[in-house]
């Protein structure tokens, strides 16, 4: 088969808050506190109401993504604009195998990078799982970079054969982004290299480094499993399907402001999205897509005031797989006129895919959250200002859900390669949304329980106030 490679209150001396009306303290006010902390109280239930509806997973996710996109709204797609996974633990790269750091299956990983290093880590696999690994480099906004320079990302046995080898590159923009890279280790009946359980090595290294920037760049490295399917099905890709690019999906969008980074970013199923974006900013979305679901998305970016100049590459559009690997990308020129890009129709998400020689059809291996990430050059500044720009993310999932292949063990991380059922139901299936009386009593059932709700919040909140006014 190929391979691819808080806002405080002031108070008054000694922290005590003056007295209202005149009132002594404590004779009849109600503490801000106690009263905040149940209208929290409130706002939490109708969020976990929320999110209990069909489609509420995007929405409280959506709602959570906007709040943490927000602190970098006017971020470029540099080190200081991407949000690193929570937790993610400090790894050092060896300059050779001797001193390779050991990467824990399921785990994510921080590290740098250097312009002239090859920097090792350590894998150790049993002889029953797939294994992958993927390493998002994050240059600095400010350095020059080549539209062929990246990151390349290599798996090696203990005897330095070569497993697979992945690379990930700026492209024509020329424009400073987190670029994603990825690399395996599968078992295939008939090979002969790779297939033993042991020791195995992750080589990353810079494309270009003669022409790369000088300043080192920070990486985020995740490693993932696949144990083999319970039962043993075909073992060529599939055949036919429809490969015709549908239309993209109309309606009236809503407002969902893109995520900074893979781990946060916002969770979105079938729609019209909206948001901003900013030159050298990079938004990263999450759509959840089933076995048997084929998903396609396109961009556009509003028109500028000053409609004078052109962008190479400027509008950017990446498909990335729940391993981070890389499906699909294209891009488009900005000449201040509103401009669109869409992605390749794709097959439908079938375990087979990975014997198929096609790169892309290879990555659509696996169910589980897939990626869309958007990113707007940074020279488009340098005609059209700092914008932001307007942002609408248009998402289709076509096809009907099957079952999956059964794993004989338990993936990790767990549950990266399945959906959960707030998940399905964000998704309709056969590409239509979902018709209006469905929709309706979905609204109408989730209004009262979350009015119901929202009536014993405040009745607490009331006894609470009147309690410490007595």
């Amino acid at each position: 088969m190929g391979r691819w490679c808080g806002v405080r209150r002031r108070t008054g001396a000694g922290g005590a808050r003056p007295p209202a009306s005149g009132r002594p303290a404590g004779t009849g006010a109600v503490r801000p506190r106690a009263t905040a902390a149940v209208r929290l109280a409130a706002v939490t239930v109708l969020l976990a109401t929320t999110a209990s509806l069909p489609g509420g997973t995007a929405l409280a996710a959506g709602a959570a993504g906007a709040a943490g996109a927000a602190g970098a709204a006017g971020a470029a797609g540099g080190a200081e604009g991407y949000a690193f996974a929570d937790g993610a633990a400090r790894v050092e790269g060896a300059s050779d195998t001797a001193g390779a750091a050991l990467l824990q299956p399921g785990a994510t990983y921080r590290s740098s990078l250097a312009r002239n290093d090859t920097l090792y880590y350590r894998l150790e696999l049993d002889a029953d799982s797939d294994t992958y690994v993927s390493v998002t480099a994050v240059p600095g906004s400010e350095g020059e970079v080549t539209a062929v320079d990246g990151v390349r990302v290599a798996v090696r046995d203990a005897d330095g054969a070569s497993c697979s080898l992945g690379s990930a590159t700026f492209g024509a923009a020329h424009s400073p982004r987190p670029v994603t890279a990825w690399g395996m280790r599968e078992i295939e009946s008939g090979a002969s290299r790779c297939q033993d359980a042991g020791t195995y090595y992750v080589a990353v290294e810079r494309v270009r480094p003669e022409d790369s920037p000088p300043d080192d760049w920070d990486l985020e490295l995740t490693t993932a499993t696949e144990p083999r399917p319970r039962r043993a099905g075909p073992t060529e890709p599939p055949g036919t399907w429809d490969s015709a690019s549908p239309e993209p999906l109309a309606g009236q969008p809503e407002r969902r402001a893109g995520g900074s980074g893979f781990a946060r970013a916002t969770a979105v199923g079938q729609g019209v999205w909206q948001s901003d974006i900013r030159p050298g900013q990079t938004l990263y979305y999450k759509v959840p897509v089933d076995w048997g679901r084929q998903v396609y998305a396109s961009a556009e970016l509003g028109g500028s005031d000053d409609a004078s100049g052109y962008t190479t590459g400027a509008l950017r559009l990446g498909l990335h797989n729940p391993v981070r690997g890389e499906v699909d990308d294209a891009a488009k020129g900005y000449t201040g006129r509103p401009a669109a890009v869409g992605l390749a129709a794709l097959p439908p998400v079938a375990y087979p895919n990975r014997y198929a020689s096609s790169r892309q059809v290879g990555a659509l291996r696996f169910a589980g959250d897939y990626y869309l990430v958007v990113h707007l050059a940074a020279q488009v500044a340098d005609d059209f200002g700092d914008g932001p720009f307007g942002l609408t993310l248009r998402v289709r999932l076509r096809g009907t859900a099957e079952a999956g292949p059964g794993y004989t063990g338990e993936p990790r991380p767990k549950g990266v390669f399945e959906l959960s059922a707030a998940d399905r139901a964000a998704a309709p299936e056969n590409g239509a949304t979902r018709d209006g009386d469905a929709a309706m009593r979905a609204v109408a059932v989730g209004g009262i329980g979350t009015g119901s709700l929202l009536l014993a919040g405040l009745a607490v909140w009331t006894v609470t106030a009147r309690r410490r006014a007595a």
